[in-house]
């Protein structure tokens, strides 16, 4: 009951910040839309009733919050799993979840990435050459293309790595318990006191 209580608070975290990250995610497609078929449209307001809050700033804090909020998710998620399972604790330690969360993270978000860059190559492949955003003049926008199709190489591969490495410790720990109680020897009366109290029938 202790450990539900506990487990609460947690549970809640989590579930706030994927709500947290997918509204940001959206936020952040939306913004990649305009950028992708709308001329001029990045230096408009998000939002006309904020009217200081510049669509492009916008992607960009949403595309940071994403990130972060699922981050924070997956990483509690999986802890949350390991545990459920209650196998041996060493098995998946704090910083193997932790990797495995921000693998993922970066697998989903480089992946988007790219394909929003892709598309604008298609609509206006002359902005591929100019920064990405007018916060900082670099990187271009073919660079971060670049960029996010080499961290998605690397996050899934990692992704996999982690996660077949998880595996595999749990069927090895799984194995080693069976063979335990294979080895163990039945307990039992020894041979003699079992024989003596038989009759000789000679």
């Amino acid at each position: 009951m202790g450990a539900t209580k506990r487990s609460k608070p947690s549970l809640a975290v989590e579930a706030a910040t994927l709500g947290v990250g997918y509204a940001s995610g959206l936020c952040w497609a939306s913004v990649a839309l305009v950028a992708s078929f709308s001329s001029g449209g990045l230096s408009r307001p998000y939002w006309p009733d904020l009217p200081w809050l510049r669509t492009d700033v916008t992607g960009v804090a949403a595309f940071a919050l994403a990130a972060a909020s699922l981050l924070v998710s997956r990483y509690l998620r999986l802890r949350r799993g390991a545990a459920a399972q209650q196998r041996h604790p060493a098995n998946r330690p704090a910083a193997s979840l932790a990797w495995q969360a921000v693998a993922e993270t970066a697998a989903l978000l480089a992946t988007a990435t790219f394909a929003y860059l892709s598309v604008n190559a298609v609509t206006h492949y002359e902005t591929l050459s100019i920064e990405l955003t007018h916060l900082w003049p670099w990187p271009s926008e073919g660079t971060v293309r670049v960029i996010a199709l080499g961290i998605s190489a690397v996050s899934v591969a990692a992704t996999r790595y982690l996660r077949s490495a998880s595996r595999d410790g749990e069927r090895e720990i799984l194995g080693d318990g069976r063979v335990g109680k294979v080895e163990q020897p039945a307990a039992g009366p020894d041979l003699e006191t079992r024989l003596g109290g038989r009759v000789d029938p000679g």
